[in-house]
């Protein structure tokens, strides 16, 4: 896998083609800039729904854009049940993630045994390179963050994984916490 000269991921979604998809399969992420967030969710149970708020203002923005050139955003999150306050505070935040045109499915992690998967989270572009996401143990962004890879295999491996969850998943209207 090579590490030099990863793209930020922006420029990676500007790139692809056709296709982004994302497999998530943590149950906690630390992430500095959800800390806020996070902090009030678990306070007053409520998440920012505001597509256009400053909380979604890196993320929306681009979809929207990579939406708007055709290209199919997937997201699949394999999760443990119960979920953890974490995970239902992404539930709670995912409606944005769809309003702005992501598909996004859930499968119990359970479900989930007899699919091979890859070691760590990553984003599968054109079905052609795959960004493979790292954290500390305590959830937040490891360094280096990212690897990029086009290896063909690995590729095939990212996409085979992601597919098998997708077809096992809930779609989120339908998931609940």
């Amino acid at each position: 896998m090579q590490q030099n000269d990863v793209p930020d991921f922006s420029e990676l979604l500007r790139a692809a083609r056709s296709t982004a998809i994302h497999l998530e399969m943590r149950d906690s992420y630390a992430v500095g800039d959800e800390a806020s967030g996070f902090e009030r969710f678990l306070r007053t149970g409520e998440a920012d729904l505001d597509p256009d708020s400053a909380f979604w203002q890196g993320w929306t923005p681009l979809v929207r854009e990579a939406i708007g050139r055709g290209i199919v955003m997937r997201r699949a999150r394999i999760v443990s049940e119960p979920v953890t306050d974490y995970i239902r505070y992404e539930h709670a935040l995912t409606p944005v993630n769809v309003a702005v045109g992501e598909r996004v499915r859930w499968l119990p992690r359970r479900e989930a045994s007899d699919i091979a998967l890859p070691g760590n989270d990553f984003w599968l572009i054109d079905d052609r390179m795959v960004q493979f996401n790292f954290f500390t143990g305590n959830g937040d962004w490891a360094s280096p963050g990212h690897v990029c890879t086009e290896d063909p295999a690995v590729v095939r491996l990212c996409s085979t994984a992601f597919e098998a969850v997708w077809e096992r998943g809930i779609d989120h209207e339908k998931y609940t916490v």
